[in-house]
């Protein structure tokens, strides 16, 4: 229901339609139980030595302010915040329950989003969708040598449904039913199945899961977020043919377009992805917001939610991950380990990524990822070289001392002689 159809009921004194708790989504203030939850939450996290952007910036003037605050789709500060509030280890601690969020909460997202998306400011404004040239994007490693997967993913939520916490059941339902729609209209190579993990067997999810095509439930911050209700309702997955391309449906945002493949071929994947978006946009009305751009659940996403991503093997950088972190920060890139983030990189292979989303648009968050990759594969190549490089007359002389016990007793000698250096 709109906002103005809400008002138009209350002003011909019709109540207007609950929300999934049943409370009345314009009128009534949060009840005693949920301000409690609240109160005790923010007393816990202030206390704590939490590091989350949520403890930063939540301060009791601004919890006081907003405490009382309801968005029409009747989410709370505690929608906002509950996640934050049980795992103190959170490193932002904040979701959106659904698109006003971000307005009515404004006073709590707003120096959140500027802190984490370097700099976007309240008087900022995202620019419009701009996929640039698709053609100018290349293979960023022919050989095969550095590059082992390409993936670039984007979330994106309907417009008219509040996002995961604030979900019916029949909203699942009626969320999988249109997305299910606009997969099946998909066109060529991105032609494919769309399966349902209601009926899924066990076996087949975690053969998917195994092979990073399926998410899973469990993430105990989606979980405190209240992200998981009614698990498996509405949750499923579509890929195609070759599975290079795949949508998840109701994980964390109401949908995940995805293209990826093996090897470094960026060109590829980045057209694949642009025609998918541009074919399920035609089907569905994405949630965009003229300032923030695309509305995600989580505030990190905003603005293009593009996330472009490599797994890359340097074993070299690997021993110096200063130089690695050195590199990637010129061209704002994130590095985290081969299976994301909080993990070890297994054998020198990184997962390296965009971490700007905000303030400029797809084509220059994965240009951006392209020419930082170009440059860490540059750096691993001159480690390799300068290892390579021919010894010098002394080290060779060093070399002929250390093998021949016959010279021992030059060994001590400041400067050696001459003919030692001969190779």
């Amino acid at each position: 229901m709109s906002r103005y159809f809400q008002r138009l009921l209350v002003k011909m004194g019709t109540k207007p339609k609950t929300t999934c708790r049943g409370k009345c989504a314009l009128t009534a203030k949060p009840d005693e139980e949920t301000l409690g939850k609240m109160e005790t939450g923010f007393c816990n996290l202030s206390s704590s030595d939490s590091q989350s952007l949520l403890k930063k910036y939540l301060t009791r003037d601004v919890f006081e302010k907003l405490k009382n605050k309801r968005t029409t789709f009747g989410s709370t500060l505690l929608d906002c915040v509950q996640s934050g509030f049980a795992n103190h280890d959170s490193g932002v601690g904040i979701y959106a329950p659904d698109a006003e969020a971000y307005k009515v909460y404004a006073d709590l997202f707003d120096p959140i989003i500027e802190d984490y998306h370097m700099g976007f400011k309240k008087c900022d404004k995202h620019p419009a969708t701009d996929f640039g040239d698709v053609k100018s994007l290349v293979n960023i490693d022919p050989s095969g040598e550095y590059v082992v997967s390409t993936r670039i993913r984007c979330g994106r939520s309907i417009a008219g449904f509040p996002f995961n916490p604030c979900l019916s059941e029949e909203q699942y339902k009626e969320l999988e039913r249109k997305i299910g729609i606009a997969l099946g209209s998909l066109t060529e190579e991105l032609k494919g199945q769309y399966f349902p993990l209601c009926g899924m067997t066990k076996d087949v999810q975690q053969n998917l899961i195994d092979q990073h095509f399926l998410f899973k439930e469990g993430d105990r911050f989606l979980e405190a977020a209240n992200s998981n209700r009614f698990w498996p309702t509405g949750r499923g997955i579509f890929y195609n043919e070759n599975r290079t391309f795949l949508v998840w449906v109701n994980e964390e945002d109401h949908m995940r377009v995805i293209s990826m493949q093996q090897g470094g071929d960026l060109g590829e994947v980045y057209r694949r992805f642009v025609c998918a978006v541009n074919q399920l946009e035609s089907k569905l009305t994405f949630s965009r917001d003229e300032r923030l751009g695309y509305l995600t659940f989580c505030p990190t996403n905003l603005g293009t939610s593009i996330r472009a991503s490599v797994h890359i093997k340097v074993p070299k950088l690997a021993k110096n991950k200063a130089k690695l972190e050195e590199v990637a920060a010129k061209y704002n890139l994130q590095v985290r380990g081969t299976s994301g983030e909080h993990t070890d990189a297994e054998g020198g292979i990184y997962d390296i990524s965009n971490k700007r989303r905000m303030g400029l648009t797809e084509y220059c968050a994965v240009k951006a990822m392209q020419d930082g990759i170009l440059e860490i594969i540059k750096e691993e190549k001159s480690i390799k070289l300068r290892k390579r490089r021919k010894p010098t007359p002394r080290q060779l002389a060093r070399k002929r001392l250390a093998q021949n016990p016959a010279l021992e007793r030059i060994k001590n000698l400041k400067f050696l002689p001459t003919y030692m250096y001969k190779v």
